[in-house]
């Protein structure tokens, strides 16, 4: 656990600038298990303490990959001869951000004072749980257990907001089946276990996951057996999952406010039409539906209280997600959407918890009213530009005939314009699905949680 060296330092920060001190540790775990063989076992740290200085429009940063008082004093001194280095060339000459909130956050340190598991808790874990596929599954291909366990803990002090102190982990087990079809055509499904905590908080008992994975099994089979879908412009029914994913790269990356100054199709629709009435989504901060969100931000690397961010209220556009800086070119209150990824990262304006807000109809109606089209369940990849234009990789959905579900479909794609797209929705679903373990790739990485109920829809889907 870091020692905090940087909350007595804020005496020395440069009275007319704004300065951030932060001290962070990220740290991660893989154990890889390819059927019954250990094909990785690694453990990596990465420390340090960086400070960024913002004076008259610019900012200075500087790093430093070790963590002592020389360290916080040498980042605090190059930090503040770049903002002035930059002010001195550039002459924005912009002012100081509106005042925020003022405060402080800390964790409890008991319960961030948690011993480490030894890596044969890991290794016997996944063993153990292969072993249980091997024996029932025979007949598969190929199986893997991938173990991953991550953590960022910091410290962030600042000269306006709140200084603060929290760990984030989170740890997943990803099992990953292969079989393949008549045709000798291979087949993949993968499921991921877990969410928010440390691995020894989430995974007790190997046994626990047994369901999961003859669930996700008789999916293979299904799929084994599948068809190929029909290309063409459909009405389908998206997942939730597929809705989460949606809403984060189709939507929500339109609408981060710097890249909205960069071109975003979002820039000429604040306070448009941009969806049906049926759909709304936040970028919530860390409580949605009264429970704790997934991934909970209290406080960004800015020192901004978290807040959420309502981005699509019943079919319109009306607000971005924002920095200081972009909060004040805008107008609107920043809600806490700046985060690093690493000490050695600026902060950046990133999704925390974006989700489609859930509607009033059961999924057994949306599969009922549609004749012709798909049910379509998970995605292995999605990408998405700042026109909205996309295009997610279907791994899982089955044919709707007269109401009904039919064959499970092999592996296609679909595609559209989130912004038209969404116009096309017309049923909502009240169940809500979250999906938290994955990165976002803007420029440096961030763990990311996406969630959304089911959407009756129109889209672009492939074929053979």
């Amino acid at each position: 656990m870091l020692n905090d060296l940087i909350t007595k330092r804020k005496s020395e920060f440069h009275p007319g600038t704004h300065t951030e001190l932060r001290a962070q540790i990220s740290k991660n775990r893989a154990i890889t298990l390819v059927s019954g063989n250990l094909t990785a076992n690694t453990r990596n740290e990465v420390s340090g303490v960086s400070a960024r200085v913002y004076k008259n429009g610019v900012y200075g940063f500087s790093s430093a990959a070790s963590y002592d008082d020389d360290a916080v004093k040498s980042v605090l001194d190059a930090a503040k001869n770049n903002a002035d280095f930059m002010d001195t060339h550039l002459k924005k000459q912009k002012p100081m951000f509106p005042p925020q909130e003022s405060g402080s956050r800390f964790a409890d340190t008991e319960s961030l004072n948690k011993r480490e598991l030894p890596p044969r808790t890991y290794i016997d874990f996944a063993k153990q749980l292969d072993g249980y596929i091997s024996n029932t599954y025979p007949s598969l291909a190929s199986r893997v257990i991938a173990i991953r366990e991550d953590s960022m803990e910091k410290f962030l002090a600042v000269s306006d907001g709140y200084d603060t102190h929290f760990i984030s982990p989170r740890s997943y087990v990803y099992v990953f089946l292969t079989a393949e079809t008549k045709d000798g055509m291979p087949v993949e499904l993968f499921a991921p276990i877990g969410g928010y905590g440390s691995f020894g908080e989430n995974f007790t008992d190997p046994a626990l996951l047994y369901p999961k994975v003859d669930e996700l099994h008789a999916k293979l089979m299904q799929k084994r057996e599948g068809v190929f879908a029909k290309a063409g412009l459909k009405t389908v029914v998206l997942g939730g999952d597929l809705s989460g994913m949606l809403a984060h790269e189709a939507v929500g990356h339109t609408v981060e406010a710097d890249l909205v100054l960069g071109g975003s199709v979002a820039g000429h629709n604040l306070g448009k039409k941009v969806a049906s009435d049926l759909i709304s989504l936040v970028d919530f901060a860390h409580t949605a539906f009264d429970k704790p969100a997934p991934l909970p931000v209290y406080v960004d690397d800015e020192g901004v209280p978290a807040t959420d961010a309502l981005l699509i209220d019943k079919g319109n556009l009306v607000g971005y997600m924002n920095n200081r800086e972009t909060a004040h070119h805008f107008g609107m209150k920043p809600n806490g959407n700046a985060r690093a990824f690493l000490f050695s990262d600026e902060p950046l304006i990133r999704m925390r918890n974006t989700a489609v807000l859930p509607g009033s109809n059961k999924l057994d109606d949306l599969i009922a009213s549609v004749d012709d089209g798909y049910y379509l369940i998970s995605s292995n990849n999605g990408q998405a530009d700042t026109t909205g234009e996309f295009m997610f990789g279907i791994t899982m959905g089955y044919e709707i005939k007269g109401g009904k579900l039919g064959h499970a479909i092999l592996d296609t794609t679909i595609t559209g314009v989130a912004f038209e797209m969404l116009k096309t929705v017309d049923m909502v679903s009240d169940s809500m699905n979250w999906s938290s373990s994955g990165y976002c790739g803007k420029k440096q990485q961030m763990p990311v949680s996406v969630g959304g109920p089911e959407l009756r829809c129109k889209v672009t889907i492939g074929g053979r």
